[in-house]
């Protein structure tokens, strides 16, 4: 008979975690409890320490990134400023033409 796999969320996983490493429980009693493999708490463990320079990361750190991006989109706002004014421009001239033969 096969046993049924159990899906841990983010939540529960963090609050076994914390106990561990911030209350002191042994992993053997966290294990136990929850009926949890140890080589699954460490491995959670493991995840959590090589993510946790992402969650640190403060605002300068991603800034290179977030510069590139900020960077294209102004670029790319400052193309469709341009093509609305070359629009605003060429309506203008269409209109005051129109005008000039009497078409309005």
């Amino acid at each position: 008979m096969k046993t049924q796999r159990r899906h841990w969320s983010a939540e529960e996983k963090t609050k076994l975690l914390r106990r561990h490493l911030i209350e002191k429980v042994p992993v053997s009693k966290i294990c136990e409890e929850a009926q949890l493999a140890p080589s699954m708490f460490y491995r959670w463990q493991e995840q959590l320490f090589l993510n946790a320079a992402l969650a640190l990361e403060g605002k300068r750190s991603r800034s290179p990134e977030r510069n590139k991006e900020q960077q294209r989109i102004e670029k790319l706002e400052q193309k469709i400023r341009q093509k609305d004014e070359v629009l605003a421009e060429l309506m203008a001239e269409h209109v005051s033409l129109k005008k000039e033969l009497g078409e309005l």
